[in-house]
């Protein structure tokens, strides 16, 4: 059966998933590109994932596997890299020439590129010489598990070709899913980034015992903070109060499924960094970006307390107990 919309989403993890998901209910044909062909056997072979999400059955019909880039992009005009920062590079290592014009680049990715500090849409802009604002950016406050379970979650499109970003949310139709749109695709990804550091932050200080009482000045500071990275790195006018920016901030910082929250607070019970990796099943896209916004905002001129705490204590193997009480003097 012929399908008039389709979609390529680049990325195997649970993120991707979901978004796998949400395309192939809404009507979409899915060219879903993973990493290895054992994985493709599998999703084959059982309707759904091997390793994340793995309960969740998969409308094969509207799905296609493959391991292959560069088939991957040739099966539709939209795609959609949906891979953990960290393994952006090599994903798109092998990619052979310039990002087809006629195709539309979408961005959902909550982490910088660590050998560069670049946001992805950023980083992808200048490998495919393309400006960053032909990219279209998914965001918003959305759990991979609870978009599995089928509960209520909103979903921001972000970009600022109005007529495609209108286009490309009327066709997701899933009914748990309300679909906003947003012109300010940057200040929606940088606030992506800055809410996984956000999220290890609240995970510290719950690992370290501390009440929802300091939780919550933690959590209004942090939200000070990400108002004024935004200012920095990209001036505009914005409501931060939507769903994309402190909305996705606070379920971060409070959702027993955050996996930055869950880093966080291995550390804060005593694990080192390596340790509190190794125990992670899924990456923590904090732990790259801390290191990323805290370079961009030293060369803004910002102080960020809160922002710098969390970097010194993953990078620079400070004492958490001794950063969170320093921290406190900040902190109103």
């Amino acid at each position: 059966m012929p399908h008039k919309k389709r979609i390529t989403i680049i990325g195997s993890g649970s993120w991707a998933t979901a978004l796998v998901k949400i395309f192939s209910e809404s009507g979409f044909y899915v060219t879903w590109q993973l990493r290895s062909q054992e994985n493709v056997d599998f999703i084959l072979g059982h309707g759904r994932p091997p390793h994340y999400l793995s309960y969740v059955q998969l409308e094969l019909e509207r799905i296609n596997p493959v391991t292959d880039l560069m088939e991957a992009l040739e099966a539709s005009d939209n795609i959609l890299f949906a891979v953990p920062s960290a393994f952006l590079e090599s994903t798109i290592s092998v990619w052979e020439g310039e990002f087809p014009k006629h195709k539309q680049l979408l961005v959902s990715i909550k982490g910088v590129v660590p050998s560069t500090g670049d946001f992805p849409s950023v980083y992808l802009a200048r490998r495919f010489q393309l400006s960053v604002s032909e990219i279209i950016v998914l965001g918003g406050p959305c759990h991979a598990e609870e978009i599995a379970m089928g509960r209520r979650t909103f979903l921001t499109i972000s970009g600022r070709n109005d007529k495609a970003v209108s286009e490309l949310a009327a066709e997701i139709t899933c009914h748990y899913l309300r679909v906003i749109t947003n012109p300010d695709p940057m200040g929606v990804e940088l606030a992506a980034i800055m809410k996984n550091v956000v999220g290890i932050a609240a995970g510290l200080v719950r690992g370290m015992n501390y009440g929802d009482n300091f939780l919550a000045v933690v959590i209004s500071n942090a939200m000070r903070e990400t108002n004024m990275l935004l200012d920095a790195l990209d001036p505009g006018n914005r409501d931060l109060n939507d769903s994309a920016y402190f909305g996705d901030l606070l379920v971060t910082a409070y959702s027993p499924f955050s996996r930055n929250g869950n880093f966080g607070q291995l550390i804060g019970r005593g694990y080192s960094v390596t340790m509190a990796k190794a125990q992670m099943q899924m990456t923590a896209e904090g732990y790259p970006a801390a290191e990323g916004l805290y370079r961009q905002a030293i060369g803004a001129g910002l102080q960020l307390p809160l922002l710098s705490a969390v970097y010194r204590i993953l990078y620079k193997q400070a004492a958490p107990f001794n950063e969170i009480k320093l921290l406190e003097h900040y902190l109103r």
